[in-house]
Formats: structure tokens, C-alpha cells, sequence
């Protein structure tokens, strides 16, 4: 069974990949232009970032909001046996091209830990275990075997389990308006009752939710970036992820899942 721990990213036991490996492409996110496979200009000899501590002011908002769920340690440490690009240069593309495939695998397994952990989900316990332990196999795999992986396959077979875990956990609510994939772009939502609401890829992007309570509503895959979550409780949100809290804007009074860290720039 996974431990949450190790779908947490640990950037000590990692070679930087995220600052590697992904593109920035200069926006309000970022400050520069950067090609994946490019090191970060702020990246240092010992993979530590030299302006960690200033990434907002500097201009890249878009570092401080990226969670890898753990893949980043894991591509370093299992995949790589701790070897890293700078001292095997020859796994650079191979390595480089493994992080988003893992993170991917470790998503997936985050928002299955998270609904094997709900007792309202007894009965598919079982399903969840097997899941687990599959994409778990694959993770476990060597580069070829990892790359090989048909991602869009993993996640067609999951989804079936976490959409009923979100209907095993908001059943009883009463009738919830279904928000899947709505368009709520800078929606004026302060104090909105969305309880057990269906917001599953729902684009919430500067959406007004401060005060709003999202207990128990399925945020998997809700845009949260800019929205205003101040004074909102999320205390039993559905598949909430640290990335999207970090690219919200909260506050102290911001209520969160236990499982997720209130992060510094709020």
C-alpha cells in the first residue's frame, strides 16, 4: 500500500529533474523562456535552488505551484539507482523523459491512496488494493519499462474507481448541481454552499471563493490557479492536491485537508 510519504516530494533525495526536464516558457509563471532538457539558470552545482527562497518575486510563481507527487525522488532514487545526469550524462534523455511519465503514475496513485483511506468506500476496497498495487508494479520498473507505459490506459482504468468514490462519498447530500468541466473563470462564488458539488475539471481560474464551503465537493482536476480561497473550507474536499492549493490564493482562516500543507507564500 502506498505510503503518502513517498507521494510527497522530497527534493533532497532528488537531481532537480523538475528544474530540467520541463519547459518554462516566459509568462506570468515564469520569468524566462526555457527548453526542457535545459537547466534553470537559478539551478545550483548541488541541485538546490539559488533564489528558493525569493521564486515568487523573482517571477517564478509557476516553481512554488508544481508538485511531482513524489516522482521526482523516485526517477532519481528507484529508477536510476541515485546515479544522477551530471554524473552519467548518458541518462539525461532517458531520465529527463521518465519524470512526467511517473508523475503521472504517482497522481493516480495519490487519488487512489486518498480514496482507499475513506470508510465510505468499504466495498470497493478491494478494487483499490488491486489498483494500487498495479501501478505500484509499474513504477517499480526500470526506464524502458517506465516509458513503455501507456499512461492514457492507466488513467481510463482508474477513473471508473475514482468516480465511484465520489459517488460513495457525496451520496445523501440531496440534489447537488453537477459542475463537471464548467466554465466558473472568475465566478463571484464568496460563500457559496458548494458542498458535495461535482466540480471535476471545473475551471476555476480567479474564481471569487473566499468564505465558500467545499466540504466533501470532488475537486480532481478543478483549475484553482489565482482563485481567491480565503476563510474557504476544503476540510473534506475530494482529491484536492497540493498543487492546486499552491496556486490558489489563501490565508490562515483557509481550512485544508490534513493531508495537505499550507503553503509559506500564502
Amino acid at each position: 500500500m502506498s505510503d503518502r510519504r513517498t507521494l510527497t516530494a522530497d527534493c533532497a533525495s532528488c537531481f532537480a529533474l523538475c528544474c530540467v526536464a520541463l519547459t518554462f516558457t516566459k509568462s506570468a509563471d515564469f520569468a524566462i523562456d526555457k527548453r526542457a532538457g535545459d537547466p534553470c539558470p537559478n539551478l545550483q552545482h548541488d541541485f538546490r535552488c539559488g533564489i528558493h527562497d525569493q521564486l515568487r518575486p523573482k517571477g517564478f510563481a509557476g516553481c512554488t505551484a508544481y508538485d511531482c507527487f513524489g516522482a521526482g525522488q523516485q526517477v532519481s532514487q528507484v529508477t536510476f539507482a541515485g546515479r544522477s545526469w551530471r554524473e552519467a550524462p548518458e541518462t539525461r534523455g532517458l531520465m529527463f523523459a521518465a519524470l512526467p511519465v511517473m508523475r503521472h503514475l504517482h497522481e493516480l496513485l495519490w487519488y487512489l491512496a486518498e480514496a482507499r483511506s475513506l470508510t465510505a468506500t468499504r466495498e470497493i476496497h478491494a478494487e483499490l488494493d488491486a489498483a494500487i498495487a498495479e501501478i505500484e508494479q509499474a513504477t517499480a520498473g526500470d526506464a524502458d519499462a517506465v516509458l513503455a507505459i501507456d499512461v492514457d490506459s492507466r488513467r481510463a482504468q482508474v477513473n471508473p474507481l475514482l468516480v465511484r468514490t465520489s459517488e460513495l462519498v457525496r451520496a445523501g447530500a440531496g440534489r447537488k448541481k453537477d459542475r463537471r468541466g464548467a466554465d466558473l473563470i472568475g465566478a463571484k462564488l464568496a460563500g457559496a454552499d458548494l458542498r458535495s458539488t461535482n466540480l471535476r475539471g471545473a475551471y476555476l481560474i480567479a474564481a471569487n471563493l473566499r468564505g465558500a464551503d467545499l466540504r466533501r465537493a470532488d475537486l480532481i482536476g478543478a483549475d484553482l490557479r489565482d482563485a481567491d480561497i480565503r476563510g474557504a473550507d476544503f476540510t473534506d474536499s475530494l482529491f484536492l492536491t497540493q498543487s492546486q492549493v499552491n496556486a490558489a490564493r489563501g490565508d490562515t482562516a483557509t481550512k485544508l485537508p490534513a493531508r495537505l500543507t499550507r503553503p509559506d507564500h500564502w
